[in-house]
């Protein structure tokens, strides 16, 4: 498995951390780009036109990248702008948000305790367990993660609510699909920033109940 959480599973392209030096698959890396205005810009989406610039996505390591990688990569003086390691980690919650929302709309997401443990319980092929980082500790460890899926608890009862159309969610789950292995992507993503100190930590995400 390679750093950020990746498994090269699916044969995916490959790039170099600027930072690390490590060579692995571009999901789990995250892509900047330099603007018009020589300065550093987030590219979330990896549409941004420009030379890519990857960096490993880990709060540690994205903060040494703002420390002179960047310039050395991209061969001339760039601005880093303040508080750059936040906007990226509130663009991949953003965009692991949109995700859910999808993946909802297309009826392949669920949420709250009973109808999540329904589907857990019913065999149903979930890819995809999610709960609140400051959801209460007790009723999240009655939900397990069935093999072969994945589990996150690095958004807040606020933000899946925004991706189930509530006000706050605890327990949400993804049926297997195309939708819910973009989310595995972007919250693996967002674990990596979330748990190493950032900004908008809330606990340490784990990886199986």
């Amino acid at each position: 498995m390679a750093r950020g959480g990746h498994n090269k599973e699916r044969g995916d392209a490959e790039r170099k951390c600027i930072v690390t030096g490590e060579v692995q698959p571009k999901a789990g890396l995250i892509r900047f780009v330099v603007g018009p205005d020589d300065q550093v810009v987030p590219d979330v989406l990896g549409k941004l036109p420009g030379r890519g610039m990857y960096v490993t996505a880990d709060r540690a390591t994205l903060d040494k990248a703002g420390k002179g990688q960047f310039a050395r990569s991209a061969k001339k003086a760039v601005k880093v702008p303040d508080g750059l390691a936040y906007t990226v980690e509130q663009l991949l919650a953003r965009r692991t948000v949109d995700l859910i929302a999808l993946a909802r709309k297309a009826g392949l997401a669920v949420c709250g305790f009973e109808k999540v443990k329904g589907w857990l319980a019913g065999g149903e092929r979930v890819r995809v367990l999610v709960q609140a980082s400051d959801g209460s500790e007790r009723g999240k460890t009655k939900l397990w993660t069935p093999e072969g899926a994945r589990y996150f608890g690095c958004l807040t009862a606020a933000e899946l609510g925004l991706a189930f159309g509530r006000q706050t969610v605890i327990h949400g789950a993804l049926a297997t699909g195309g939708l819910s292995n973009r989310v595995v992507e972007e919250a693996t993503k967002l674990r990596g920033l979330r748990e190493n100190g950032g900004d908008g930590a809330l606990g340490k995400d784990k990886e199986a109940r």
